[in-house]
C-alpha cells in the first residue's frame, strides 16, 4: 500500500465545505471527503508548524519528543521514531516535497527524495501549489511502481493571503475601504501591522478597513490550492495508483482571522488554529464521518498500522486503523491537551463540551491567565466564562496540570517544557506596546 499525505498549511476545518462552510471553497476536497472517512473532530496538539510536523511525524505529544515551539533551536531528538524513517527501514520510497528539510532540525530524515520548490522563492511561502505539483507529479510519475510514501505541504493558506489575481473576488464583491469600518483600527499599532502593510496590503493596490476582505482572500487562498490538490488527485487517477494508495489530507495547525485581537496570524489555543480538517481515504475503508476527539498525534500510529507497519510502542497517538476497517468501535478520548510555545506559553485541555486555557506567562494581548469557553454555545470561543464557572476552571485546571505533571515524569523532566524553552518568536514582542485588555 501507497501513502500520500497531504498537509495544507494554515487550513481550518470551519472554512471547507464539507466541515459545514458557507462559501465553495473546497468542492475538490469536499468531493474527496465523500470518498472517505472524515474526522469531525481533529485537534492540533502543538502548534504552530515546527511543533505540529514534529508531532505528526513522531505520533509522540510534543512535551515527549521535545520541539515545543516554532524557530527553537533543538533539533528533533534521534531517540524520536519518526515515521518516514520507519517507513523507509520497510521497503517504501520515500519523498517530501516540502521546504522544512532544515537538516538542524532532524525533518528530513527518512526521506530518500527531498524536494523544495520554495529554495527558487525570496520567500518561501509564497510557493504555491502549481509549483510544488510540477515537481511533484513527475516524481510520482518516475516512482509509480515503487511502494512510496510521498509527503507534500501545501502553503497557499499562510499569510500572506495573496491568491492569483482571479480568486481575489470570488467571495467578496463590497467595497474593503469602509471610512465607518473600524474592525481592524488595533492593527495599527500591533507589532504585526507594520509587518503585513510592508508584505502583504501594499500589494492589494487598495486601502483595506473591512477585515472580511482578507478573510476573504484567505478563502481565495484555499480554493486555489484545492483545484492544486485535484491536479494531485487526478495523477494518482491517471496513474492506476488510487486503488491501491491511502491519501490522508490534513491542516498542521489552523488560522486566526482578526477574533481576541489576534490579526491572520495562527497564535493562540482558540479552536480557528486547532481544528484542523483530517481525511482519509482508500477503497478499503468505507466512507463515513467519525466523531471522536482525533489529534496531529494520531497520524503515524494510524498510517503504520494501515500499511502493515508495526506501531512502535513509544508512538503515544491513538492507532485509529481498527476503527477505520470497522475491527473495532471508536475508543474516544475524555479529553485532548495542546500546546503553544511560539507567540504564546499556554496549555489547554479540550473535552467534547469546553475549552480550558491556562498561561505560563502573561501574554502580548493582556488576555486572562485562565480562560474557559462553553463550546456547545460560543463555539467561537468569544465569552470567557472563567470567573462564571470556578468549579469547571477546578476540574479541567486538575486534569491539565495531571496529565503534565505525568508526562513530565515518564520524560524525566523536572521543568514545564514551555518554560524551560521560554517564548521563541514571541519574545520579540515582549518589549512592544501592547493594547488594553479584549471584552
Amino acid at each position: 500500500m501507497n501513502v500520500v499525505l497531504i498537509v495544507v498549511d494554515t487550513l481550518r476545518a470551519d472554512h471547507l465545505g464539507c466541515y459545514g462552510y458557507h462559501r465553495n471553497t473546497s468542492p475538490n476536497i469536499d468531493a474527496l471527503a465523500k470518498e472517505s472517512v472524515v474526522f469531525d473532530t481533529a485537534i492540533a496538539t502543538a502548534i504552530p508548524t515546527h511543533p505540529a510536523f514534529a508531532t505528526i511525524n513522531s505520533g509522540q505529544y510534543s512535551i515527549t519528543h521535545s520541539i515545543v515551539a516554532h524557530g527553537g533551536t533543538s533539533p528533533v531528538p534521534r531517540r524520536v521514531p519518526w515515521l518516514p524513517a520507519i517507513l523507509q527501514k520497510h521497503g517504501y520510497t520515500t519523498c517530501a516535497v516540502d521546504n522544512l528539510a532544515d537538516w538542524r532540525h532532524g525533518f528530513g530524515r527518512g526521506f530518500e527524495f527531498y524536494i523544495d520548490p520554495t529554495s527558487r522563492r525570496a520567500l518561501s511561502i509564497n510557493c504555491d501549489n502549481r509549483t510544488l505539483n510540477q515537481r511533484a507529479i513527475p516524481w510520482l510519475e518516475h516512482h509509480a511502481n515503487e511502494q512510496f510514501f510521498m509527503f507534500i505541504h501545501y502553503w497557499d493558506p499562510h499569510t500572506p493571503y495573496l491568491p492569483p489575481r482571479a480568486y481575489r473576488t470570488l467571495f467578496y464583491k463590497d467595497n474593503p475601504d469602509q471610512p465607518d469600518n473600524h474592525l481592524m483600527d488595533a492593527l495599527a499599532d500591533h507589532p504585526l501591522g507594520e509587518t503585513w502593510r510592508d508584505t502583504w496590503f501594499n500589494k492589494l493596490g487598495k486601502r483595506v478597513t473591512d477585515p472580511e476582505y482578507i478573510v476573504a482572500l484567505y478563502d481565495g487562498e484555499i480554493r486555489y490550492c484545492d483545484e492544486g490538490i485535484a491536479q494531485l488527485l487526478k495523477a494518482l487517477d491517471r496513474l492506476g495508483k488510487s486503488k491501491d494508495t491511502v491519501v490522508l489530507l490534513m491542516g498542521d495547525h489552523g488560522e486566526m482571522m482578526y477574533r481576541h485581537g489576534i490579526f491572520f496570524d495562527h497564535h493562540g489555543l482558540y479552536d480557528g488554529n486547532l481544528h484542523v480538517p483530517l481525511i482519509i481515504r482508500h477503497p478499503s475503508l468505507e466512507s463515513r464521518r467519525l466523531d471522536v476527539l482525533a489529534g496531529n498525534v494520531d497520524i503515524a500510529p494510524t498510517i503504520l498500522d494501515l500499511c502493515g507497519v508495526p506501531v512502535p510502542e513509544e508512538m503515544e497517538g491513538i492507532n485509529w486503523g481498527p476503527t477505520l476497517r470497522r475491527e473495532t468501535e471508536p475508543d474516544d478520548r475524555e479529553f485532548i491537551v495542546s500546546q503553544e510555545c511560539t507567540w504564546q506559553m499556554k496549555w489547554s485541555i479540550r473535552t467534547r463540551t469546553h475549552k480550558f486555557i491556562l498561561a505560563r506567562e502573561e501574554d502580548y494581548y493582556k488576555t486572562p491567565m485562565r480562560e474557559l469557553y462553553d463550546l456547545r454555545n460560543d463555539p467561537n470561543e468569544l465569552i470567557n466564562i472563567a470567573e462564571q464557572d470556578p468549579e469547571t476552571v477546578r476540574s479541567l485546571e486538575t486534569q491539565l496540570e495531571a496529565w503534565i505533571a505525568e508526562k513530565m515524569a515518564q520524560n524525566g523532566l523536572t521543568e514545564d517544557p514551555l518554560v524551560a524553552h521560554g517564548l521563541s518568536l514571541g519574545n520579540r514582542w515582549k518589549d512592544k506596546k501592547r493594547p488594553a485588555p479584549s471584552t
